[in-house]
């Protein structure tokens, strides 16, 4: 495996995934997902890649963080290595006025779409035919409830003065029109869905979820989630021994 350290929170050090070229980004959601905290929040860092087939270099990270793997952020002596912990630090000494809140302001875009990885996770490594469609649905039935949410207008987008009613949303993301955390999260997986799926089960997201095809759009629009997306055939490799053949 091969990683990335990234450097620029003095005195702070991040750890993250690369691909199997050992330069390109690689296939971790939750490196993609501290990736994009720092690029929303404006953050100048520099990338140098960490090669753990070394001996020497697995060492040194092995004695950083025994058994832990990357994403890992060092803060002086201090070394955190869970991901809610890295990005709850870094929006909380990324703060403004220098740098921008990116916490969602409604409760519900953090659960938005919050077993969508599991059902896939499920159906992706089945490998009993006579499980597949059962799976497969179960897969389409969290799909449906995140496209409801991301269909359903959000309360900023409701103007109570208004004459008009506000029944279906039209904002970009999650939460509105500007990236969040609960984008962050969800965002990076959501891509893998749509990327084994279509490879490993020739199943594509229904084009009737407007909310879900809407929103992933806005998304590759964004550079701070497009430019930090692994190759898709980073994640096609990553899953060419998870993703089991139905047989």
């Amino acid at each position: 495996m091969v990683s990335h350290w990234v450097e620029g929170i003095d005195p702070c050090t991040h750890l993250f995934q690369a691909g199997s070229d050992g330069q390109s980004i690689g296939n971790c959601p939750f490196s993609q997902r501290l990736f994009m905290v720092l690029w929303l929040k404006g953050v100048t860092f520099n990338v140098t890649t960490v090669d753990m087939k070394r001996k020497f270099e697995n060492k040194v990270l092995e004695d950083l963080a025994p058994g832990a793997q990357p994403p890992f952020l060092l803060y002086e002596t201090e070394v955190k290595t869970d991901t809610n912990k890295i990005e709850e630090f870094l929006e909380e000494n990324l703060c403004p006025p220098k740098y921008p809140r990116l916490a969602a302001r409604n409760p519900e875009s953090n659960t938005a779409g919050s077993n969508v990885f599991s059902k896939f996770s499920a159906y992706i490594k089945n490998s009993n035919p006579s499980s597949n469609d059962l799976l497969e649905k179960g897969l389409v039935k969290s799909l449906l409830k995140l496209d409801e949410y991301l269909n359903t207008p959000v309360p900023e987008e409701i103007d109570e003065n208004s004459t008009e009613d506000v029944t279906v949303s039209s904002r970009k993301f999650l939460d509105g029109n500007e990236l969040t955390l609960a984008d962050c999260n969800l965002l990076p997986k959501l891509h893998i869905v749509q990327v084994v799926c279509r490879k490993y089960r020739a199943f594509e997201i229904p084009q009737q979820f407007t909310g879900i095809w809407r929103y992933l759009k806005n998304a590759y629009d964004c550079e701070e989630f497009a430019h930090t997306c692994p190759k898709d055939e980073e994640i096609e490799l990553a899953y060419a021994l998870v993703a089991k053949p139905l047989k």
